[in-house]
């Protein structure tokens, strides 16, 4: 439930700002008016559509139900193309197709998956070119080259096949990736828990588990910080 109603506002920076308050405590469904609203007034600006993408990635993660998460998950992706395509030297709207898609892809087909994979690499690299040290470009980087990596020749295989070619990641990569985040920003959790499962993916037992269990210690202060501490727990689970 929304704490109370958005009070109307004049002005696209006074919209914006009361956006933000609400969004900074991830009230989603309170930032998202305010943002829509700012929208009529600024439809091209590349910080207020990268915004609203966040918000609908933030009720994406609320939703229980598979086909909804997907429906909020299009409507972001659609604001985060919108977001790159009206801001070139605005590192954080060529990030936001790379962040949505990857919200996206535990639930997208695989055909869609495969599809996705050079799209996010794509959004990755035109955010790096904007800005070399923006963490979550790295660490966006760093999921990639994993995920990738761990995918088999059969299965590479298979995939070109019925699919289109599948790129190839690297697990050495995705942990310099991961490495060059934390050392941009050492104080997000996200950064620790995911080195910490490319350590696992590597059979790096006791790396993973210090790493993964730096991650865990740390406080919340995301919006999926939950859910990113939930996957470190898993990955634990699993090593033997």
């Amino acid at each position: 439930m929304s704490r109370r109603s958005p009070i109307p506002a004049e002005s696209f920076d006074d919209l914006l700002k009361e956006g933000k308050a609400f969004e900074k405590e991830f009230q989603a469904k309170d930032a998202l008016p305010l943002y829509l609203a700012a929208e009529k007034l600024e439809p091209k600006n590349p910080e207020l559509l990268v915004h609203v993408a966040r918000q609908y990635r933030y009720l994406m993660t609320d939703a229980s139900d598979t086909r909804e998460k997907l429906r909020l998950g299009h409507i972001a992706l659609e604001y985060s193309t919108r977001a790159a395509a009206c801001g070139p030297k605005d590192c954080d709207a060529q990030l936001a197709p790379a962040i949505t898609l990857g919200k996206m892809l535990p639930y997208l087909p695989t055909k869609e998956q495969v599809a996705a994979s050079p799209r996010i690499k794509e959004s990755v690299d035109k955010a790096l070119e904007v800005d070399s040290h923006n963490d979550t470009a790295w660490h966006v980087l760093g999921r990639w080259n994993r995920v990738l990596a761990e995918v088999s020749s059969a299965k590479r295989f298979v995939a070109g096949l019925i699919y289109g070619q599948l790129p190839k990641g690297s697990i050495e990569e995705a942990e310099q990736d991961m490495k060059k985040a934390i050392a941009i920003n050492p104080h997000r959790l996200m950064h620790y828990i995911e080195l910490g499962r490319i350590y696992a993916q590597m059979g790096r037992k006791e790396e993973a588990r210090e790493f993964i269990n730096k991650g865990l210690a740390m406080p919340d202060t995301e919006k999926d910080d939950p859910e990113t501490k939930q996957r470190g727990r898993e990955t634990l689970a699993n090593l033997h």
